[in-house]
């Protein structure tokens, strides 16, 4: 028994591992290429235990070391690297290596063959060379380059992609080839591209409609069936999808086989979103102060895809109801929509209650949005001190919006500009005729990561007799947030009794700096100026100047500003903050 347990341990003894020695290695290369071989060399990674003790294993691992580190150097375009490891001193070894001189492009040979090469009297040109000969031009490694792995990849699939993104959606390589002459560190690239058939846009094909209507897909489809394919075009198409509110998934796609070039079927699949939606919110403004508000959306009404948005809006100085029935759009060109609304308001000593049923065109166009409304409306103003009225009009106006900013929720660089032209036919005994015009600009000059300069101006004039018979809403009133800070809310305008009401004429102007000190926060500084007035000579500037702080909460950005009117000690707060739940 005893010899049995003896004899264990002895063998225990012999096959344990050494201790491990404590080995110190040291990378003696040039700077171009030492993050590659730290980044990746294993050795370099390795603690001393991991390293095996004197023998054939760690041989083994001198020998992949070399391997790894040739192989490394070669992707860098550097094919005759002298590598060397000094084990002179066990406990420090030294691994040096002197690259050699770097590979470079000395030829590049790019053929087209398929479509490509062939004679298109489609495209007006006198061939496909001609869009082969771009290819050449534009490839991403020409002759006196390094040559790299990386890049060498990335080039050939930026050559495919050129082709796939337009008329070619089957384009393949046929074949590549790199030939590097070591001894004079020259490489001569050589591709052979694929072009395959020319493709052209079939029908659709749509899955994962439920309970939309069948026409709903194509009401968006901005594809010509029988037209040349373009990736963007399908991107547009998917993007307009994921837009619908009917929607919650939308995937555009086609099937590159060369077999169905001549119209190749798009295929649309989608996932319905949940068709009704009930919400509440809370909201404060130093405009129209505390708000509660419900909605309710139903984004296929009577199973055709019709989009119902209404809500009932509460707010201390003005209350609102209003429901739009939104139609599906015009094969994406336009969309049109039918509502009523009811407004009261009691701003400056004036009250107004409107009743409004109107027909509305809505085109969007990239970064442009067109709007072309009528309808029929009834207003009665009661302003204090001052006899009533009431006014049954006719309106038409037309609106555009370019917004061409960085970012929609927190504009940094960019602008926005807004011009209306409308007008409106008295169809009561009270009511006049007249025609408006409207502008707003607003501009952002990023001055360094951290600063935003910001010009803001407005005008506009309402041509009629007198403003009397004219609705308010295309009169003219100016103060407060958005508008002459400093001042109320619409509290510059013309006085009627005890009231201010509009007037036909509307200038204002405003500079602003935001310091942002976070990535979420910021400070300002600003000046705003203007007037709204019956006429231009009883047109007078109102100045209000004053500072604040910008938040991006994640309700929404928030502005809290303090502003001094001009010639007053007393400030006014000015600020805005929304909450949707």
């Amino acid at each position: 028994m005893y010899r049995l347990a003896f004899a264990l341990v002895l063998a225990l003894l012999r096959t344990a591992p050494a201790l491990a020695e404590n080995i110190d290695i040291r990378l003696d290369a040039p700077k171009e290429v030492q993050p590659l071989l730290r980044q990746h060399l294993r050795l370099l990674r390795m603690d001393s235990a991991d390293i095996p003790a004197p023998g054939p294993d760690r041989a083994a691992l001198l020998r992949r070391t070399r391997r790894e580190m040739a192989d490394l150097l070669a992707t860098e375009g550097y094919f005759s690297p002298d590598i060397r490891i000094d084990r002179s001193d066990a406990a420090n070894w030294h691994l040096s290596v002197e690259p050699g001189e770097r590979t470079v492009i000395a030829a590049v040979d790019i053929r087209c063959q398929g479509a490509i090469a062939e004679v298109d009297a489609e495209v007006g040109t006198d061939g496909g060379e001609v869009q082969c000969e771009t290819l050449r031009r534009d490839w991403a490694m020409p002759v006196g380059t390094p040559f790299r792995q990386e890049d060498w990849e990335s080039a050939k699939r930026t050559l495919l992609d050129t082709l796939q993104r337009e008329r070619y959606a089957a384009a393949k390589l046929a074949s590549s080839q790199a030939d590097v002459d070591v001894a004079s560190a020259r490489a001569r690239l050589g591709i052979v591209i694929d072009s395959g058939p020319v493709f052209h846009f079939g029908p659709l094909e749509v899955s994962g409609l439920r309970t939309l209507p069948p026409d709903f897909i194509a009401r968006y489809n901005t594809l010509k069936e029988g037209g040349i394919y373009r990736r963007a075009d399908l991107l547009a198409f998917q993007e307009s999808l994921q837009a619908a509110p009917q929607l919650a998934v939308a995937v555009v796609s086609i099937d590159p086989d060369p077999q169905k070039a001549a119209a190749v079927p798009v295929r649309v699949a989608v996932t319905e979103a949940a068709a009704q939606h009930l919400g509440f919110g809370l909201g404060i403004s130093s405009n129209t102060g505390y708000r509660v508000e419900t909605s309710y959306r139903h984004v296929n009404l009577f199973g055709r895809g019709w989009e119902l948005a209404s809500a009932l809006r509460l707010e201390q100085r003005r209350q609102s109801l209003y429901a739009d029935i939104f139609l599906p759009p015009d094969r994406a060109r336009h969309r049109d929509s039918a509502g009523i609304s009811f407004e009261r308001s009691d701003l400056e000593g004036l009250r107004i209650h409107t009743g409004a049923a109107g027909l509305a065109r809505h085109i969007r166009h990239d970064d442009i949005e067109i709007q072309i409304a009528t309808r029929v409306q009834r207003e009665e103003i009661h302003p204090d001190d001052a006899d009533a009225n009431s006014y049954n009009t006719l309106t038409l106006n037309w609106g555009w919006v370019r917004r061409a900013v960085d970012n929609v929720l927190d504009p940094r660089s960019g602008h926005v500009l807004e011009i209306q032209f409308g007008g409106g036919l008295g169809i009561s005994t009270q009511a006049q005729s007249f025609t408006r015009g409207y502008g707003r600009y607003q501009h952002y000059f990023s001055l360094g990561p951290r600063n935003v300069f910001i010009l803001r101006g407005e005008a506009g004039a309402t041509l009629a007799k007198t403003r009397d018979g004219v609705p308010q809403d295309f009169l003219f009133r100016a103060g407060g947030t958005q508008s002459v800070r400093g001042y109320a809310y619409r509290s510059l305008g013309t006085e009627e009794g005890s009231a201010t009401v509009g007037g036909r004429y509307l200038a204002v102007a405003s500079a602003e700096v935001v310091r942002w000190i976070s990535a979420n926060a910021g400070l300002a500084v600003f000046i705003d100026s203007g007037d709204a007035a019956d006429s231009r000579e009883s047109f007078r500037a109102h100045t209000g100047y004053g500072f604040g702080a910008r938040w991006l909460s994640p309700a929404g950005p928030l502005a809290i500003d303090l502003a001094w009117p001009r010639g007053e000690k007393r400030p006014r707060l000015h600020f805005g903050v929304e909450v949707a739940f």
